[in-house]
């Protein structure tokens, strides 16, 4: 039986708190949806009804995903007269869209 080399050291893993903080981010990404709003906003701002239609949902569905994001710090709402345009506000999305489109991607 070969020998296992372990490289983590106890010191190095993350606070239970911590993961229990990146399980409910990651909870709220976990949504197709709000992974296409990430994909797009990763590259620069929208309004609810242009991230809406790139979801094929009504406005009121975007922006109850939207809320969800902006909740968790993800997002952030710019007003600009009556539209609101949404940005990335935690640039680690970035990050796990790379995996994602690595992962699946065709």
């Amino acid at each position: 039986m070969a020998d296992v080399i372990h490289t983590t050291t106890q010191s190095e893993l993350l606070a239970m708190e911590s993961l229990e903080q990146a399980a409910g981010c990651l909870r709220t990404v976990a949504h197709p949806h709000r992974l296409r709003m990430i994909q797009m906003l990763l590259g620069g701002s929208y309004t609810v009804g242009e991230l809406a239609e790139a979801c094929n949902i009504p406005p009121s569905g975007a922006s109850e995903h939207l809320g969800k994001m902006r909740d968790r710090g993800l997002l952030i709402g710019r007003r600009e007269g009556r539209s609101i345009y949404y940005e990335i506000a935690e640039q680690g999305l970035s990050s796990i869209m790379d995996c994602i489109e690595k992962r699946f991607g065709e």
